[in-house]
């Protein structure tokens, strides 16, 4: 019996390793690798444990990380890559990969880190990553992907960093993503994403860290429930089609350092709370309709390297 396990158990991982390797080895099929990186040390001559980018367990030799950033790498992502059933670790960023992302890759439940950012990616962010409840960094900014942020990201409830900025993205933002607690950091900037900020936006949000909306389509007014996010460092807002007011709670995020208001259409007074962000550093409200005067308690802003207010229809300095 002891026998029989044991040829079953050997069969099986024999079979899981050779299924690893074939998987590199159409991917490796796939790609243009023009510095011959891959060309002369992907070989069967030794174990794949071994390849460049390539990280094993230590107990079963399954491969758990295929890190290959900046390599100059030219080619498409192969769905057997969604057969690499211990990924915990895919980084291929900074590559010149291009065509759709596998929806295969959303078997990959172990995965832990996803970065497939600065490259040539298109089509639409598959629906499966939503099974990819491991997931704790998502990022894929900087490529051409289009179409909605499918409303199935808002499963990832382990996720830290959701940077999906500079595509081709549209629609409404999902306003489930914004009930994920463990959000550190939300980088949407430079998409088409249109909608309005929801008022309880900040409600689940406590730990978030950063927030980049800018250069998008949205509208509405800033939420003035903003003063939740409580531990948020930085706030970008700017170049949308935002309206109202600054609204004074955003004087009780103590913790910012930067702030990015500009290009909006925002108008009123600069609320006197904004003296009260002693650790902010850049201020930037530039192309709005900001009237009155400004508040002499940014005097208080000892931190401030950088301050951009015109042109806005302000008067001066208040007492």
């Amino acid at each position: 019996m002891f026998f029989h396990c044991f040829m079953v158990t050997y069969t099986v991982t024999t079979r899981n390793l050779t299924t690893d390797q074939s998987v590199l080895l159409e991917f490796k099929h796939q790609i243009n690798d023009p510095h011959g990186i891959l060309v002369d040390n992907w070989t069967t001559s030794h174990s794949f444990c071994n390849w460049t980018g390539v990280t094993c367990g230590a107990k079963h030799k399954r491969i758990k990380a295929l890190n290959l950033p900046n390599m100059n790498l030219i080619g498409t992502i192969p769905p057997e890559l969604g057969n690499l059933s211990f990924l915990a670790s895919l980084n291929l960023s900074g590559n010149g990969f291009h065509g759709d992302l596998p929806g295969e890759l959303g078997q990959l439940s172990r995965l832990k880190l996803v970065d497939l950012s600065s490259n040539f990616f298109t089509g639409e962010i598959p629906s499966s990553f939503g099974r990819l409840n491991q997931v704790s960094d998502l990022v894929l900014s900087n490529n051409n992907l289009t179409g909605a942020i499918p409303p199935e990201i808002s499963n990832l409830l382990n996720m830290r960093t959701l940077d999906l900025a500079s595509n081709k993205l549209y629609g409404s933002i999902p306003s489930s993503i914004y009930n994920i607690s463990s959000l550190r950091k939300i980088s949407l900037s430079l998409n088409s994403l249109s909608g309005k900020i929801p008022d309880g936006m900040c409600h689940h949000l406590s730990n978030l860290e950063a927030l980049y909306l800018g250069t998008n389509e949205l509208s509405g007014q800033i939420p003035t429930t903003i003063n939740e996010c409580k531990n948020l460092q930085v706030l970008a807002l700017d170049y949308n089609q935002l309206s109202g007011s600054i609204p004074r709670s955003i004087g009780n995020l103590t913790a910012l350092t930067e702030l990015y208001l500009g290009g909006n259409n925002l108008e009123g007074e600069i609320p006197w709370e904004i003296g009260n962000l002693l650790n902010l550093e850049i201020f930037f409200a530039v192309d709005m309709r900001l009237t009155g005067l400004i508040p002499t308690s940014i005097g208080n802003l000892t931190n401030l390297k950088e301050i951009y207010l015109g042109p806005n229809f302000l008067e001066g300095i208040s007492n």
